[in-house]
């Protein structure tokens, strides 16, 4: 009987590429969610980790044996807790590549087509369902500024890239 599971690697700090392609060399099934991001600079990453330092590979770990996926190079090894080897189930896995097929679907964790004064709707979080104004994509990061009308002001506020959309020919404020 197949014990295959789903199992968490963390990599060192910007190895994950290393440790993902080392795993594929070795016949591993990895899944390392990766996302386009509209860059902060020129000479910045323009594909980014989903999470950074972590992927997962499914494999029967009492077939290969733990020391197989402890000892990689640019590894730390397997996540552990109390001792056991983190396992994520299948559901879960699905979800996750399911969720960065509908990030990449909408060009990517920050949008390209926004510019300074594009009318936007926060979808997602505290703010969910207000109408703003897009301000900027702050440097190194994920999030970005929008403008919010509050009590007759314009305030700045930083939220998750992904938590707005663009509104099509819809006037804001």
């Amino acid at each position: 009987m197949s014990a295959l599971a789903w199992y968490v690697i963390q990599s060192k700090p910007h190895k994950e590429n290393q440790v993902c392609a080392y795993l594929e060399a070795q016949d591993f099934e990895v899944f390392y969610p990766v996302l386009r991001v509209q860059p902060a600079t020129a000479r910045a990453a323009k594909i980014r980790p989903y999470f950074p330092r972590y992927m997962f590979v499914h494999t029967d770990l009492e077939e290969v044996g733990m020391s197989a996926l402890q000892w990689l190079p640019g590894a730390i090894g397997l996540v552990h807790f109390d001792d056991y080897p983190a396992t994520v189930p299948d559901p879960i896995i699905h979800q996750l590549r399911r969720r960065v097929e509908q990030i990449d679907a909408a060009g990517g964790l920050l949008f390209n087509d926004l510019k300074q004064g594009d009318p936007v709707r926060i979808m997602r979080g505290p703010l969910a369902g207000y109408d703003a104004i897009f301000d900027a994509r702050l440097n190194g990061s994920e999030r970005v500024q929008v403008l919010l009308s509050l009590l007759g002001r314009l305030v700045r506020v930083e939220v998750n890239a992904n938590a707005i959309e663009k509104q099509r020919g819809s006037q804001i404020l």
